[in-house]
Order: C-alpha cells, then sequence, then structure tokens
C-alpha cells in the first residue's frame, strides 16, 4: 500500500512539474497556438472510431501499419496502411487508393475519374485486430484450466488459474444454474463465452499502449452484433410454448382478434430485447471512455491560464482519472456480468414448459407421493 501511494505521489509530481514547465517556457502567443491546435471533439471521436493503423502511445504521428483488403474495380488490393496513411495516393496496378476527406472520411476510397469511390473493404482495422487479440487472450486464460483439469481431476487449481475457476464458478452458479436450472449445461458454452469476451474487451480497451486501447464496447457495431447472438440463441431454442404466447397469448379474445393488438407487442418485443442489450452495453462502456479523456484533455485546455491554474487542473484532472480507470476496471466486470444476465434470462423465457413444470410441482418418478398418486390414478381408471 505505501509503495502505490508513493507511485501516486511520483506520477502526480511529474505531471505538475511538467506542466509548470510548461506553462513557464511558452509565451501567451504560443500558448495560444497551442490551444487552437488542441480540438477536444476530435480528439474523442478519434479514440472512439475505428482505425487502419494502431497509432502509438505518446506518439500519435507515428501508428502500427494494418493490412487494408480491398475489392476495387479491377480485383482485389492488399497493401499496408502506411501507403496512404499521411493523406498521400497509393496506386497499386491501375487502380489508385486514400484514405477520404470526404463523405466517406476516414475511410479508404478509390479513384475513379476524379470522384471517390467506396470498394468492398475487409481489411483488418484496429477494432479487428483487437478482436484476434481479445480471442487468443481468452485461448491463454482458459485453456490451461482445461488442461489442468484434463491432468489433475477435480483437485482444485490455484493462482490464477484457481481465480479464473472461482470467477467461472460464480457465473454458472450464480447466473446461469440458478435461471436455466436442468437446461444450464446446454447454454453454459456460449454464456460463458459471452461473459469472458466482454470482460476482456472491456479490460483491453482500458489499456493505453498496444495491444490494448481499442474501445471495442463502446463501438456499436461490435455490441449488435453480441445482442444478435443472443437473439438468435433465444429465438431459435425458443421452444412451442414460447411461440404461442408470442401470437396467441392468453389474453381475453378482443385484444387478439380481429385487431392483433397483443401478438404485436409481443413480436415487437422479440425485437426491444436486443435492442435494449446492444444500447446498455455501448453506451456505458463509450461514457466510461469518455469521460477519462476529457478529464486528461482539461490539462491542456487550462495550460493557458498560468502556472498556478495548469498545474491545479494537473492535479485534479490526474486523481479523477485514475479514480475513474478504477471505478472503468470494475464497470467492466459489471457490464460484462449484466449482458450474461440479461441473455440467460431472455433464454430461460423463451425455454419455458408450463407442462413440465406442472409436473414437477407434483413430484418426479421415483418419489413416493408422486408413484402412490400414479398408483391411485390407474386404480380409479380400472374401476
Amino acid at each position: 500500500m505505501k509503495r502505490l501511494t508513493l507511485i501516486a505521489i511520483l506520477l502526480i509530481s511529474t505531471l505538475v512539474s511538467v506542466s509548470f514547465r510548461a506553462s513557464a517556457s511558452s509565451t501567451p502567443g504560443e500558448a495560444e497556438e497551442a490551444e487552437k491546435k488542441i480540438d477536444p471533439k476530435e480528439i474523442i471521436f478519434e479514440h472512439l472510431s475505428d482505425r487502419y493503423g494502431w497509432e502509438v502511445p505518446f506518439c500519435h504521428h507515428k501508428s502500427i501499419s494494418l493490412p487494408i483488403i480491398v475489392f476495387g474495380s479491377d480485383g482485389l488490393h492488399i497493401f499496408s496502411s502506411s501507403r496512404i496513411d499521411h493523406g498521400q495516393e497509393w496506386t497499386d496496378g491501375n487502380a489508385t487508393f486514400k484514405l477520404s476527406e470526404g463523405d466517406f472520411k476516414g475511410k479508404v476510397v478509390e479513384i475513379i475519374d476524379g470522384k471517390e469511390v467506396r470498394p468492398f473493404d475487409i481489411s483488418i482495422t484496429k477494432n479487428v485486430c483487437a478482436l484476434f487479440i481479445t480471442i487468443i487472450v481468452m485461448f491463454l486464460l482458459l485453456f490451461p484450466l482445461k488442461r489442468y483439469y484434463r491432468r489433475n481431476g477435480y483437485k482444485a487449481p490455484r493462482g490464477w488459474l484457481g481465480s479464473i475457476e472461482a470467477l467461472t464458478e460464480f457465473i454458472y452458479n450464480g447466473v446461469i444454474k440458478g435461471t436455466l436450472k436442468d437446461k444450464s449445461r446446454k447454454f453454459a458454452p456460449y454464456l460463458l463465452t459471452v461473459f469472458y469476451f466482454i470482460f476482456v474487451m472491456n479490460l483491453m480497451g482500458l489499456m493505453v499502449v498496444f495491444p490494448g486501447g481499442a474501445n471495442l464496447t463502446g463501438n456499436i457495431a461490435v455490441t449488435l452484433v453480441l445482442a444478435v447472438c443472443t437473439f438468435l440463441v433465444t429465438n431459435i431454442f425458443g421452444t412451442k410454448h414460447y411461440w404461442k404466447d408470442i401470437f396467441w397469448p392468453d389474453v381475453p379474445l378482443w385484444l387478439k382478434f380481429p385487431l392483433p393488438i397483443m401478438p404485436i407487442i409481443e413480436v415487437f418485443g422479440i425485437f426491444t430485447k436486443p435492442a435494449a442489450l446492444t444500447v446498455r452495453l455501448f453506451a456505458n462502456m463509450m461514457g466510461g471512455h469518455m469521460i477519462v479523456i476529457v478529464l486528461t484533455l482539461l490539462i491542456f485546455i487550462f495550460a493557458s491560464f498560468g502556472m498556478a491554474v495548469a498545474g491545479g487542473t494537473a492535479v485534479v484532472s490526474t486523481l479523477f482519472s485514475i479514480f475513474m480507470i478504477l471505478i472503468d476496471v470494475l464497470v467492466s466486470f459489471i457490464q460484462a456480468y449484466v449482458f450474461t444476465m440479461l441473455s440467460t434470462i431472455f433464454i430461460s423465457l423463451a425455454q419455458e414448459n408450463p407442462h413440465v413444470e406442472h409436473k414437477e410441482e407434483h413430484g418426479k418418478e421415483g418419489d413416493p407421493v408422486y408413484e402412490a398418486g400414479t398408483a391411485e390414478a390407474e386404480i380409479a381408471a380400472l374401476k
């Protein structure tokens, strides 16, 4: 604890001294010019948007090149993003490509007769690369646990493998098994995969340096795909009773015929569930990243107001940024937990079978009470 406190004090002192020197060494004209160069809106959206390269920390003029794969007017083209990273055009065969500054800003376009045409783009962008890295991290975390159980049976592991086992058991027993009961083993592989996938993506997004820094769950396309997966699992494996309650629910007849008021509401509810999953995860994770970025930008925005203001702003912004990052670590787990819990509930609602539940209420085969009741029913039928 003392070491952490010392590290925090040294970090804050360094930031304050740097801000003091920057403010003291810059003239009012230079400070105003530096302030004009800082565009908070552009910086925020640049962080939240996808890119064809992975920027180097603390040096945004350089980036790690990623492969661009597009189908142009004359076929397939594969080249490095460094060819067009700084606004230059790249000619590959008979096709010319560049990053658009117009309607397709930030996207690869092909120049045809002086016009920008968007080709079919399957490039490995920053978010796509981050997805691959997330999958690799999941393999490195979970497959050693699988090998451990294969070698040691049911002996409890220790260390980081024990932590993963405890987390898995918490999600399985506390969320999946408690909700789906006897069908938990059927859907547990999907639900546990979703939990770890979101959790790892959230934690990787909090890292500043490569291979972290990609705000995947702050991208609505990623959260939409996850929600669609839950939507498909829910409705493909839905029981007959689930679909019967949607198209012919147990309500008064005038609510179903001749105007299908309730069926329309139920069908609409099928699509609002994945929409809620999409927006909930996207908004929470994007909001956390935006708060940290804004708090950091305050240091540079207030740098032109003098040494005292710049130093005080640096201290306050740094403390709040550290606090928000720690909160985001907790939020990363909570959002993965909530997404998994809601997906489990939606799947369980589609697995309802009133006949099985009625049988469970009156007992099971092998239960003396149940067997006695069955015997009395058979005797009554014979009479």
